[in-house]
C-alpha cells in the first residue's frame, strides 16, 4: 500500500477557494513537475482535500464511527476473500485484465457512464482497470453483488487530480 500526500503548489494555496496562492505560474509548474503522469496515474485513489471549516468540525451532524467503518471494511474483505478463494488472491487489488472482465461486469448505464468520463477527462487505459477495481470494491463495501452506475460514478470521482492539475 501506498499512501502519500503533498500542497498542490510551494505556498500550499494554489486552487483555494479560501485564499489567494502567492506562486508564480512557473513555480506551479516546476513544483507539480515533480510527479509524473505516469507515476500519478499508478495511484489508485487521488483525492483532494480541502480545509475544513470550524462550524464544520463543530456540527453535531451523525457521522459513521471508525468501529461502524472498521466492520464495513471487514465486511468488503471477507466478501472478496469468499470471491477469489480459488484463485489464489485476496483482493480486488489482485485482479488481472482476464479476472477483472470475469468480475467486474457493469450494466448499460455504468458502461455509459465509463465512457462518458473517459471521453471528457482522457482518462489512460491503465485508469480503465483502476476505476473498476475500485468499483468493484466500493460495490463490496455496499455489500452490492454487481457493480452499480453509482459505484463507477464514485471510483470515477477518485481519479481526477491528475486531469485537474496535471492536464495532457
Amino acid at each position: 500500500m501506498f499512501v502519500a500526500s503533498m500542497n498542490p503548489c510551494e505556498c500550499g494555496y494554489y486552487g483555494s477557494k479560501e485564499k489567494e496562492c502567492t506562486c508564480t505560474q512557473r513555480q506551479i509548474s516546476k513544483y507539480m513537475g515533480k510527479i509524473s503522469g505516469p507515476l500519478l496515474d499508478r495511484i489508485d485513489i487521488q483525492v483532494e482535500v480541502t480545509p475544513v471549516k470550524y462550524q464544520k468540525l463543530n456540527s453535531k451532524c451523525e457521522v459513521e464511527s471508525s468501529e461502524q467503518i472498521r466492520n464495513r471494511v471487514n465486511k468488503a474483505r471477507k466478501i472478496q476473500i469468499k470471491r477469489y478463494q480459488k484463485l489464489g488472491i485476496y483482493s480486488n487489488a489482485e485482479l488481472t485484465p482476464k479476472l477483472i472482465d470475469k468480475y467486474c461486469n457493469l450494466d448499460e448505464k455504468g458502461k455509459t457512464i465509463l465512457q462518458n468520463a473517459f471521453e471528457r477527462l482522457g482518462l489512460s487505459a491503465r485508469a480503465y482497470g483502476r476505476i473498476l477495481k475500485l468499483a468493484r470494491t466500493i460495490a463490496d463495501l455496499d455489500e452490492k453483488e454487481n457493480i452499480e452506475a453509482s459505484h463507477i460514478a464514485e471510483a470515477i470521482q477518485y481519479r481526477n487530480l491528475d486531469r485537474k492539475y496535471w492536464k495532457n
